[in-house]
C-alpha cells in the first residue's frame, strides 16, 4: 500500500512538473534562444555568402556569368552607353571654343599655322566657287581655240591664216587672204597690192559662249559695214546673235560675204586712207551699235540677196 502511495505521489508530482507554467515558459524560451541562434548563424552565413560574391564581382567585372545584372550593374551600364553621347557635345563645345581663339598663345599660334578648319572653309565656298568656274571656263576656252587652230592650218584652200599675238592663244590676227574675185573689193587689192585684211580677234573668258570681239585693223575700209574704228556690224558678233556652234572659220566666211555685199572697199582718199583703225574707238562704235539694234531690231534684207 506503501508502495501504491508512493508511486502516486511520484505521478502527481512528475504531472505537477510538467503543468507548470514555469516549465513551459523556460521550454518556450530555450526554443525562441535556439531559433535565434539559428537566425544569427543564417545572418552569418549569408553575410558570407554576400561578401563572397562582391569578390566575384571585382574580380569578374561585368562576366558573362551574370545572366540578370543587379541594381549597381544596370546603374554603370545605362551610364556607359550615354557616355558618348555626353562626349559628342563637349567635342563640339571644344572645337566652337577653338575656333573662336580660345585658349593661350599657343594654341591660337597653332590654330594660324594650320589654317582654316572646314567650317571656316564652308564659309568661304563662296569665294572658292567662281574661282573653280573661272578655272573651268578657262579650261573648255583653251581646248576650243587649240582645236580651231587645228582646223584652220588643215585649211586647203589658205582662206585664212592665224598669227598669235605675243603668243597669247586667246588674242588672234587674222588674215582674210580672199573675198569674191568678181567684187570690186578684190579689184581694190589687186591694185593696191594687198595681200590680206588683217582682222584682230579677242575671245572672252566664257568663249565659245560668248562671241569674240572682231575688227579690222587694216587696210582702211569703207562700207561693207565697216564702222568707226575698225568695229564691225554683223548680228553674228552680237550676244543676242551669237552661238557656239560658230567657228572662227564660218565667221570670217560670214565677213568676207558681207563685205562684198556692203559694198566695201579700199580706202584711197588723202589722208585719210593712211589713218590706222583704233581699237578704242572700234570697242565705242561696237557698243553703240549694239545698243542701237537691240532697241530696234536687226533689218532682215530682202529675199532677194539671198
Amino acid at each position: 500500500m506503501a508502495t501504491l502511495l508512493r508511486k502516486i505521489g511520484l505521478i502527481r508530482l512528475h504531472n505537477r512538473d510538467t503543468e507548470d507554467p514555469k516549465h513551459h515558459h523556460n521550454h518556450r524560451g530555450g526554443g525562441q534562444q535556439s531559433a535565434s541562434l539559428r537566425g544569427k548563424g543564417g545572418a552569418k552565413s549569408g553575410g558570407h555568402k554576400q561578401q563572397q560574391q562582391l569578390q566575384q564581382q571585382q574580380q569578374h567585372p561585368g562576366g558573362a556569368g551574370d545572366a540578370s545584372p543587379g541594381p549597381g550593374k544596370g546603374k554603370g551600364k545605362r551610364a556607359a552607353e550615354l557616355a558618348p553621347r555626353d562626349k559628342a557635345p563637349a567635342a563640339a563645345a571644344a572645337a566652337a571654343a577653338a575656333a573662336a581663339g580660345a585658349g593661350g598663345p599657343r594654341e591660337r599660334a597653332a590654330g594660324a599655322r594650320a589654317g582654316p578648319g572646314p567650317a571656316v572653309a564652308a564659309a568661304a565656298g563662296g569665294s572658292l566657287v567662281p574661282a573653280a568656274r573661272q578655272q573651268h571656263c578657262t579650261q573648255v576656252r583653251s581646248r576650243r581655240l587649240m582645236k580651231e587652230l587645228q582646223d584652220i592650218a588643215r585649211l586647203s584652200d589658205r582662206f585664212i591664216s592665224v598669227e598669235l599675238v605675243d603668243e597669247s592663244l586667246f588674242d588672234w590676227n587674222v588674215k582674210l587672204h580672199q573675198v569674191d574675185k568678181d567684187s570690186v573689193l578684190w579689184q581694190d587689192m589687186k591694185e593696191t597690192n594687198t595681200e590680206f585684211i588683217l582682222l584682230n580677234l579677242t575671245f572672252p573668258d566664257n568663249f565659245p559662249f560668248s562671241p569674240p570681239f572682231m575688227r579690222v585693223l587694216s587696210p582702211r575700209l569703207e562700207n561693207g559695214y565697216v564702222l568707226d574704228g575698225g568695229a564691225i556690224c554683223m548680228e553674228l558678233l552680237t550676244p543676242r546673235g551669237w552661238s557656239s556652234a560658230y567657228t572662227v572659220e564660218a565667221v570670217m566666211r560670214q565677213f568676207a560675204a558681207s563685205l562684198v555685199k556692203g559694198q566695201g572697199r579700199i580706202c584711197r582718199k588723202a589722208g585719210k586712207s593712211k589713218k590706222s583703225f583704233s581699237r578704242k574707238e572700234a570697242e565705242a562704235t561696237f557698243k553703240s551699235l549694239v545698243k542701237t539694234h537691240e532697241k530696234y531690231g536687226w533689218v532682215t534684207p530682202p529675199v532677194s540677196d539671198g
